[in-house]
């Protein structure tokens, strides 16, 4: 069966990323067919909130299934047989791995692998998957580029995405499925994941509560604004890797970040200006399974699609604010 031209599914669309790619993929006019299991790792109120936006489009279809399932995930493929899959679903977190590891194979090798047989049977046109700038681990080398060698992760959730791209490999290798891997840098913004710092760091501001900075503050990261990651997301969604051009097989690998590190101190010093409230900092040593300093080599990608990342810090910071006001005090000024 051929595949439904402009179906798009997006596995993990009540998650951050995924919420927003769905909505940015259905504004360009496509249909969108999400699935997520909504699960307790995280406030599910706010997974269904960002459902319930999405469903407010008439081709927005959702499922409510864990990626681990593989004959309803069969299923959902052959009933919409989709023309792209851009896989999103995953186990999140570096510290929560630390404590849950099998929550991690399920989701991110076992479910990664049916999305993989899905798409392969569907027979579609690109599979675009998450996968992580935590596969750098401890690497020295800056900024991090696809060619630096990433063969020793530091905790099981930068394991399982290296391992997602290997399997992505084969995949493309073996039946010519075509497969790109975005290597995600610290993605921030509004509607965002209540376990990332930035996010922890709001909300203990906004109720007087010290905040824990890991390594004294002296951590830098590539923050990247929402809108410029799922702007990237579309474009490399179009960009279909072919075998003639891209080695023995359809498959991409690409950073996805800033491309502009920034220090921990002075992003949390921006969202206190924000807030208009200083914070009480508790400062602590570096966390196991962390990286000092994240920075992400885009050349290949800003090559290859035209992405360009748009937002400043301060610009990104004061967007996820203002959400974050309105969302958790609608009645009052913080």
């Amino acid at each position: 069966m051929p595949a439904t031209e402009n179906t798009v599914i997006v596995t993990g669309a009540a998650g951050f990323i995924g919420y927003h790619t769905s909505r940015k993929l259905l504004q360009k006019g496509y249909t969108v067919v999400g699935i997520d299991n909504l699960n307790d790792y995280y406030d599910v109120s706010l997974k269904q909130a960002r459902r319930k936006q999405l469903e407010s489009f008439d081709r927005f279809h959702f499922f409510e299934i864990d990626i681990a399932d593989n004959a309803k995930i069969q299923s959902v493929f052959q009933k919409f047989q989709p023309e792209y899959v851009v896989h999103l679903a995953a186990q999140a977190g570096v510290r929560y791995s630390l404590e849950h590891p099998l929550k991690y194979s399920d989701s991110n090798l076992t479910g990664f692998v049916n999305i993989l047989e899905a798409s392969r049977h569907a027979a579609i046109k690109h599979l675009i998957y998450a996968s992580s700038s935590s596969v750098y681990g401890e690497n020295k080398k800056v900024p991090f580029s696809t060619s630096d060698p990433v063969e020793k992760p530091i905790n099981l959730y930068a394991a399982t995405k290296r391992a997602n791209e290997l399997m992505a490999y084969t995949y493309s290798h073996l039946f010519r499925l075509p497969t790109t891997g975005l290597r995600f840098f610290t993605v921030y913004g509004p509607w965002g994941r209540p376990d990332m710092a930035y996010f922890k760091f709001a909300k203990a501001i906004t109720e007087g509560q010290p905040i824990d900075v890991f390594n004294n503050g002296n951590m830098e990261r590539d923050f990247t604004y929402i809108e410029d990651i799922t702007e990237g997301i579309c474009k490399v969604m179009k960009h279909i890797p072919i075998e003639e051009t891209d080695g023995d097989a359809p498959y991409k690998l690409y950073n996805i970040g800033n491309n502009k590190p920034v220090k921990l101190q002075y992003f949390i010093e921006v969202l206190e200006e924000e807030l208009g409230k200083k914070a009480t900092k508790n400062f602590l040593p570096m966390q196991a399974g962390d990286m000092p300093r994240t920075f992400a080599d885009i050349e290949p990608l800003m090559k290859d699609t035209g992405f360009a990342p748009q937002t400043s810090i301060e610009e990104g910071l004061k967007k996820f604010v203002g959400w974050y006001k309105e969302y958790y005090h609608p009645l009052k000024q913080l």
